[in-house]
């Protein structure tokens, strides 16, 4: 399924000379990036959590700040950022299957031109649950590669050798294989644990279907240029997905491909050739509910103006979809029994009845400490038991859910911060802030004990703008959870870009303070 990494990359334009220069196989750590201790805390490292698996207690996240994982459902996080084999990339993919955890690594780098463009780094996999991990390159071609063999076909095939704009976005298992979407490097498969990949060949644009009976000539190529004069938006793969030992579902930026011989032959299902289709060619996300035997998509506008953005789903195998949330722009899916949870840039829209009508939570606030997670974005949801979790662009949260009900229970909410030095320190993050995007966070301590908090905000110049909180009871630790404010003043309206300054009053103690950059 894609994850974050994807919606802030996608705007990077493919460059055929991206493709062409040699880079170096291997991406080296920095010496300060070489620690080789993992960290354990109440909370992941990262408010950015762009996938959740679940297997009975044990929680794995993918994040901006590396693997994260609890054994407890929650209640403790080992936490992988800065250590080896990750160092400090973002996680775009994360999978799991038969005891193995799998992770795939990005980061941004320059390109020609001065531009950043996103590049992967590879896949770690640990069979002991973290305590140790294998290290994979990210799959690339050498340049002779050029040609595909597929049946009697011998088919052009644009060698992919750097990676550059070469991301895993969505990884899968059948027995024996490992699946890969990487973007430019269209779908790949690896039947020696990521020792070696093999290219798959998908339709082109302007076919629906392939077998290797037929006779083909096409180019295996997700741009046009001067190895190829066609570009297949088909052969640009992000999403895959397994639902039995060989049965495949994969989503690129042409529809969605179906293979039931274990990726040989394929049919594709996209806007255009069927009498019901899916909403939209662009495919960011596919997950399956084997309760009811359903696929869904993330099925995003393409290129013809009759495609919309929403969620598509399919209960007879692809063979003619159903759309809902027309409009929402959906990056994952999680699965709670019958139900399924569209996590979109609007919420974490959840149905128990195949579509027909999606339920947001009317709030999400942790019971014992009273924060909220406030954002409306979201990026990842699973289930277990009676356990949800959804992952937004601000924080983690969980849900052990009431029987019988939807979105009913006991709230906690996970964000990630930095303690405190002392007691009589504060800070404000993230900084600079933009109210338009996110609430700022204002992190102090009363030492473990009841106090009475005011927290008021005011301008460069010292002049009033805003009273946070007013004698409101508070118990924070120098690790605890912050307030929040939402960058608007009394009246309501949102402030200014500037510097703003805050104060917070603890019972009689001395006031302390803290300085805001908002940048809108």
């Amino acid at each position: 399924m894609m994850k974050l990494i994807l919606y802030l990359f996608i705007t990077f334009t493919l460059s055929i000379n991206v493709f062409g220069q040699l880079a170096p196989d291997n991406f080296y750590l920095s010496g300060e990036d070489k620690l080789l201790t993992k960290s354990n805390t109440s909370n992941p490292l990262s408010n950015s959590i762009f996938d959740i698996i679940t297997i009975g207690d044990t929680v794995w996240l993918g994040t901006s700040r590396g693997v994260s994982v609890s054994f407890d459902r929650g209640e403790t996080w080992t936490n992988f950022y800065n250590t080896s084999p990750f160092g400090t990339d973002n996680i775009s993919t994360i999978g799991y299957y038969n005891g193995v955890f799998w992770a795939a690594t990005a980061k941004s780098v320059e390109a020609t031109g001065g531009n950043e463009v996103p590049a992967g780094t590879g896949l770690k996999f640990t069979t002991d649950n973290g305590a140790t991990w294998t290290s994979v390159p990210q799959p690339l071609d050498a340049q002779d590669d050029t040609v595909e063999v597929y049946g009697n076909n011998i088919l052009s095939a644009l060698p992919v050798t750097v990676p550059e704009q070469n991301v895993t976005f969505d990884i899968a298992f059948t027995p024996g294989t490992v699946w890969i979407t990487s973007f430019a490097s269209g779908l790949r498969k690896s039947t020696d644990m990521g020792q070696t990949w093999q290219r798959v060949v998908l339709p082109p644009d302007y076919l629906d279907s392939i077998t290797p009976e037929d006779t083909l000539d096409f180019c295996l190529s997700p741009v046009s240029g001067s190895f190829c004069a066609e570009g297949n938006l088909n052969h640009r793969a992000f999403a895959v997905i397994a639902i039995d030992d060989t049965t495949l579902f994969v989503g690129t930026a042409n529809g969605i491909n179906k293979s039931t011989d274990n990726g040989i032959s394929w049919v594709k299902f996209n806007h255009q050739n069927q009498d019901e289709p899916i909403s939209g060619n662009f495919i960011t996300a596919l997950g399956y509910n084997f309760t009811t035997n359903t696929i869904w998509a993330a099925t995003w506008k393409a290129e013809d103006a009759s495609e919309f953005y929403g969620v598509s789903s399919s209960s007879n195998g692809g063979e003619s979809w159903s759309t809902f949330l027309t409009g929402e722009r959906t990056h994952n899916f999680g699965f709670k029994g019958f139900g399924v949870i569209a996590a979109t840039d609007n919420g974490a829209f959840r149905s128990n009845n195949d579509g027909r009508s999606w339920i947001l939570p009317n709030s999400i606030i942790d019971e014992k400490s009273g924060v909220a997670l406030r954002t409306t974005v979201f990026y990842s949801a699973n289930a277990e038991g009676s356990t949800i979790w959804l992952g937004s662009d601000d924080g983690l949260a969980r849900l052990i859910e009431d029987f019988g009900s939807i979105w009913q229970g006991e709230w906690k909410v996970y964000f990630a911060s930095q303690p405190l030095k002392a007691d009589n320190e504060t800070y404000a993050y993230p900084n600079p802030f933009s109210p338009r995007q996110e609430q700022l966070k204002i992190k102090y301590s009363t030492g473990g004990k009841d106090a009475s908090v005011t927290i008021r905000i005011y301008d460069f110049g010292m002049n009033y703008v805003r009273t946070v909180i007013q004698n409101a009871p508070r118990n924070k630790t120098i690790e605890g959870a912050p307030d929040f404010w939402d960058g608007r003043d009394d009246a309501g309206n949102l402030v200014p870009n500037g510097v703003y300054i805050y104060r917070i009053e603890i019972d009689s103690n001395q006031p302390l303070f803290g300085k805001i950059i908002v940048l809108q």
